[in-house]
Parts: C-alpha cells; sequence; structure tokens
C-alpha cells in the first residue's frame, strides 16, 4: 500500500504538493471513485486517474542523461542551474544524480531514485569502472601517459588514483 500523493509524485505527474492540491480538487480518482485525501492508503495495482487520464505507477526510475557543460551535478544550488534543470519539475524531486561530473565536464550521468542502486555504483566496495575522455591543447607525452597510470597528486594536494 503506498499514500495516494506519493504514487501521484513518483509517477512523475505532479509534485507531491500538487497532488495534494489535484486531490482535494476533487481531480484524481482510484478505481473510478474520487479520491478521498492525500494521506489514503491505495494498491500500486490500483487505477488511477488524473483528470480522466489514467497514470502509470513505477517504483523505481532510471534516467540517462548526457550532461552539458556548465550545469552542476547537485539537487540544487543557491547561485548555479543543476542538472535538474533537465527534467520536468514532477520528477527533479524523485530522482538523485549517480556520481558527480565538474561543472565543466560532459557526458553519461545516471539519475535514479533507487537508492541500493545508487549505493552500489558509488561504493568503493563495489568498484565500477569508468571510462573518462580528456581534451587537450597538446600531445600528451609517454611521461604523462606513466603519470596517469601511477596516480598523481594535483594541485591542492588532491590525490588520483590510478588511470
Amino acid at each position: 500500500m503506498i499514500r495516494l500523493d506519493k504514487y501521484l509524485a513518483d509517477t512523475g505527474a505532479a509534485s507531491r504538493r500538487e497532488a495534494k492540491m489535484y486531490i482535494r480538487r476533487g481531480e484524481v480518482t482510484v478505481d473510478g471513485v474520487p479520491a478521498a485525501a492525500p494521506e489514503q492508503k491505495i494498491a500500486e495495482t490500483a487505477v488511477v486517474c488524473l483528470r480522466g487520464q489514467p497514470l502509470h505507477y513505477q517504483t523505481y526510475h532510471y534516467y540517462m542523461l548526457h550532461k552539458p557543460r556548465g550545469l552542476l551535478t547537485a539537487k540544487r544550488d543557491a547561485r548555479r542551474e543543476t542538472v535538474m534543470s533537465c527534467f520536468p519539475e514532477a520528477l527533479r524531486e524523485m530522482l538523485h544524480p549517480v556520481g558527480r561530473l565538474d561543472k565543466d565536464t560532459e557526458g553519461l550521468l545516471l539519475l535514479t531514485n533507487e537508492g541500493g542502486l545508487a549505493h552500489d555504483i558509488l561504493s568503493p566496495k563495489h568498484h565500477v569502472d569508468k571510462v573518462y575522455y580528456a581534451r587537450t591543447a597538446g600531445c600528451l607525452t609517454k611521461e604523462d601517459c606513466r603519470a596517469f597510470a601511477a596516480g598523481m597528486t594535483l594541485g591542492g594536494g588532491l590525490e588520483c588514483l590510478p588511470a
């Protein structure tokens, strides 16, 4: 059993706040009957309609995003635009970025609401290989390649694993 407002939010049809508003206005039906309250418990198999349109419930959501340069990999930031701006408002609260790409980096970013998967991907215990491509101003030397393979310390003391 799941709360009706959470069900609507999990389908991506509305944020929790919007879901409560739609339910109170009588715009949501459960198995053909107007919904009683946002906290009403329903089965995941119930037929839920918003303004007459059936919604399709899915427990977990997975999105692959080609993150563009200039966006932060974060749920929210007071000063800069984040990857969440690439998604409809209703999905922004449920999804979480899995990993980080720097603001000026573009590439594949996974977003999900499945915490266990996110943990397995990010946990060093479950090491997941990643591939990065770097564009350089000049050609890398064999010495540069050996330095990457051995691991290095960047300015500021950041220790990088072998790559």
